[in-house]
């Protein structure tokens, strides 16, 4: 959540927050939450002061506390403590100590503050040494000067006195006496080897890595350094029991936790609002559950929804990690909303990046191809963000080792649950993993190719009756099942156990864990073996100039079709003398390398000497490029220029043909057309969209939109969890083929398809059902009158969007009717539908997304209109 907005709701007009973040702030041994924000005006910088609710989404969540200047005398030392950014703020003979939450977002604050102050820092001697600056752990950027003159004259801080020099003394000595400090991501080089291993040198150094692989048994070596990883399902409840028999399972301390859980809320509000009290109970849970033969700390929390992801390490290995980022994918109804998903940390741990993840994915024991695709949406959407801004951000499969845990939901097929719980009875399990949907998925190469996962000798972790140890008595009677799963990818990693917790019963699901070893550098060999690759590289780079053959230099898709992916492959073989590197580059007047349909995978990178890769051309047209295309506006034609460093630069041709769509089509469009849209004339689909064509009288809604409708009407009308579970991508491009040709006659796929393929619809509208120019009048009549205005609204649309929100309004209000069979209720179908049929033509923030879904609750609560 960008809490800047929120900021800038309480300043001036010419005042603009840069950019915000929250922030602990530590005195007389108390620690409170705080908001800072970095805000500008008239070329000057002030770090605004705020108090906060615990999200900030507009003004009245937050109060001005205090204003700091930025100028001569203000500065900011930092250092890294464990799971913190630690900056000392000071004023003359103030200070004021704020714990910036580790990352990246944390890390562009304090550039930005950098910057704001840059323009000053040839004062910055008169306080600090140049020997103290160059400190690698310290950033001096910039000050406090007097107090702004808003109304507050005092600080709200107690802040303690300090001189200068003194202060940034002691930090120094603190850094060398502390044991117990995680390393920033930016270093102080004091070698060859080190400069070339920092992110900023990301091409070189892949080259570099190269290498290593080929000499790794020359410096790599196992010992005990162990992972503890966890994964529970708990099923929407609080903490009921100890976590111990979890959690400190294992004789000896881990050294790295890693915990996960999956429905961690099941509320509305924790749905919707990604909001819920339960995560501090559970984190709370398992920091006193951790094993009491060592100390432990928190380096990072990521949480999507009801799944959760915890990090802790022992204190003495908190130094050897660095570059700590968390992410997070959606993966439920329109591959956004995160009931379903995944949530990510990555770091590194002395020379290798490890990542890992918590997956929440599919239920129901028919979909395990649903199961196979959010896989492959995590994989392919999770991507880490870079601190060189110039290198493609990482994903989970970039990672030297890999752990992946979680709620799999992959079931136990093709037996009856008394053959399943026989077999359980009698502990073979050797026999029933055999029926195991994510046995054979990974055997048939559909899903975590590469992965490893022990063993399994416990019986199934799911389902069972809530506080007992008793299989599933409910009506639905679920077949047991190992839903809850760990694997890695990775070398020199062994595990030293895999089993499932059977004393916990909180839950209808059971924990698992699993305690893996892996190993790590000798760093004196490491570095050895470092400067020697790094010299013969120099060598080869001084004496040749860079060359590549290119397998094809023309490439043709044909029959692209709205989101639907398609590749082709770009073969690059290095014939020179020397590695080389490659990089596509901007053509003259345009901001990237291509079209906005078009990528290239990877867009730069290394090629050894002799060597080869292969880059994915992939194009894909989703509802920002559909319009023009569907229209005729674009083609599917592209150049790529491939540029190489220190050679020359080669031109690659891309062309193809679109076969334009409903989706991406104008309501007014779409109504005005009678026939299938491949069926119409390009020139007929340009006219329609530039209204230059008066056919005869248009549908009163497009025929598109009313198929899916009467679709769902007819079959689906009590279909459980309809709108709230995601259909496959394979029968929503038979539902868009269906739409866009007229063939079949009736629409393919499963209910929960055909309504995902209404609400994507919907979603790639050029102009929503409720047209831009009327949102603003949409917000403002939720202060008023909403029965009169908002019907009084909807009658001023254009007709044909009138009638499409009357049409829906009325189904939805038909499917409210039978709520006790499919589980809706006005708040899901209200959160759902206003935020497609109301879009704001700019950023939406919480606040109005809520005045929408009261707009839109009015229609489905009232009678026909």
């Amino acid at each position: 959540m960008d809490q800047s907005v929120a900021i800038q709701e309480t300043l001036e007009r010419e005042e603009n927050c840069i950019i915000a973040v929250q922030c602990d702030v530590l005195f007389d041994n108390i620690t409170e939450s705080r908001l800072l924000g970095l805000v500008e005006s008239t070329k000057e910088h002030a770090i605004f002061i705020y108090t906060h609710r615990r999200m900030a989404i507009t003004a009245d969540d937050v109060s001005l506390e205090d204003i700091i200047p930025i100028s001569l005398d203000f500065v900011v030392v930092e250092g890294e403590l464990l799971s913190y950014v630690v900056s000392h703020l000071s004023f003359q003979e103030e200070e004021l100590e704020l714990r910036l939450p580790f990352g990246s977002h944390s890390r562009l604050f304090l550039s930005e503050v950098n910057r704001a102050w840059s323009g000053r820092s040839d004062l910055r001697d008169t306080c600090m040494p140049a020997s103290i600056l160059n400190v690698n752990w310290q950033l001096y950027i910039g000050t406090w000067m007097e107090k702004s003159k808003r109304p507050n004259d005092d600080h709200l801080f107690p802040l303690k006195s300090h001189q200068c020099n003194k202060m940034t003394l002691q930090g120094i000595s603190s850094r060398e006496d502390r044991d117990d400090l995680v390393r920033s991501s930016s270093h102080t080089p004091s070698n060859k080897a080190q400069i070339l291993a920092m992110p900023q040198f990301g091409l070189r150094d892949n080259l570099i890595k190269c290498e290593l692989l080929k000499n790794e048994d020359l410096y790599t070596y196992l010992e005990d350094f162990s992972f503890f990883l966890g994964t529970y399902n708990v099923n929407g409840q609080t903490p009921k029991e100890s976590l111990h028999p979890w959690l400190s399972c294992t004789p000896y301390p881990p050294d790295m936790y890693c915990v996960g859980f999956q429905e961690l809320d099941l509320s509305k509000e924790a749905f919707f609002f990604n909001d819920t009290p339960k995560e501090l109970e559970w984190t709370k849970a398992v920091s006193e559950a951790l094993h009491p033969d060592a100390k432990y700390a928190l380096v990072k929390l990521v949480r999507l929804v009801g799944i959760m992801l915890i990090f802790y390490v022992k204190k003495e290995h908190a130094e050897f990690i660095s570059d700590v980022e968390a992410e997070t994918v959606g993966t439920g109804i329109m591959g956004r909303m995160g009931n379903k998903g995944a949530v990510a940390i990555r770091f590194r741990f002395h020379n290798s990046d490890i990542c890992v993840v918590n997956s929440h994915l599919a239920a129901h024991i028919e979909e395990y191809e649903r199961r196979n695709q959010d896989y492959k949406d995590i994989c392919g959407r999770l991507q880490f963000r870079q601190l060189d801004a110039t290198q493609p951000p990482l994903t989970i499969m970039k990672h030297d080792v890999i752990f992946w845990i979680g709620d799999l939901n992959y079931r136990i097929s093709e037996l009856d649950v008394d053959n399943v719980k026989e077999l359980i009875s009698k502990k073979d399990f050797e026999t029933l993993h055999n029926y195991d949907q994510l046995k054979r998925q990974i055997d048939e190469d559909a899903v975590f190719v590469g992965f490893v996962e022990g063993d399994i000798d416990f019986q199934p972790t799911y389902k069972y009756d809530t506080g007992s140890d008793k299989w599933d008595t409910s009506e639905k009677c679920r077949v047991p099942a190992w839903c809850d799963r760990i694997l890695w990818r990775g070398k020199n990693i062994k595990q030293h156990h895999y089993q499932s917790h059977m004393a916990l019963k909180t839950s209808d699901h059971k924990p698992v864990s699993s305690l893996l070893v892996t190993g790590r550098v000798n760093s004196e060999a490491y570095k050895k073996t470092f400067e020697e690759i790094v010299r013969n590289i120099d060598k080869m780079e001084n004496e040749c100039i860079p060359s590549v053959t290119l397998a094809k230099r023309e490439f043709h898709f044909k029959d692209v079709k709205y989101m639907q992916h398609q590749a082709e492959t770009l073969s690059l073989f290095n014939d020179g003398q020397v590695p080389c590197q490659f990089e596509f580059i901007q053509k003259p007047n345009e901001l990237t390398y291509c079209k906005p349909w078009l990528t290239a995978n990877p867009p730069k990178g290394f090629i050894a000497q002799g060597g080869s890769v292969e880059i994915e051309l992939e194009v894909f047209v989703n509802r920002s490029t559909a319009p023009d295309l569907n229209s005729g506006k674009e083609q599917i034609e592209d150049i790529l220029v491939l540029h190489l460093e220190r050679g020359k630069d080669y031109f690659i041709s891309v062309t193809g043909n679109y076969l334009p769509s409903c989706y991406g089509t104008s309501i007014r469009a779409l109504c005005h057309m009678r026939e299938p849209i491949q069926d119409m004339p390009q020139e007929t689909l340009r006219e329609l969209v530039s209204n230059t064509v008066n056919t005869e009288k248009p549908l009163d809604i497009p025929k598109e939109l009313w198929m899916m409708v009467d679709h769902l009407f007819r079959n689906a009308i009590k279909q459980e969890d309809i709108f709230q579970q995601p259909g496959l991508r394979s029968e929503f491009a038979d539902i868009r083929d269906c739409l866009d040709t007229g063939m079949p006659d009736s629409l393919p796929g499963s209910n929960h398809s055909v309504a995902e393929a209404l609400l994507l619809f919907l979603d790639a509208l050029p102009e929503p059902v409720v047209p831009f120019s009327f949102y603003q009048q949409c917000l403002e009549i939720c202060s008023n009158n909403v029965s009169f205005f908002s019907l009084q609204v909807i009658s001023m649309l254009p007709q044909c969007h009138q009638n499409v929100f009357n049409y829906l309004a009325a189904f939805l209000r038909e499917l409210l009717k039978n709520s006790s069979s499919n589980r809706l209720d006005v708040n899901i179908l209200a959160t759902i539908f206003a935020s497609l049929l109301l879009k704001s033509p700019t950023k939406q923030d919480l606040a109005e997304k809520r005045k929408t879904q009261e707009f839109f609750q009015h229609f489905l609560t009232q009678g026909s209109t």
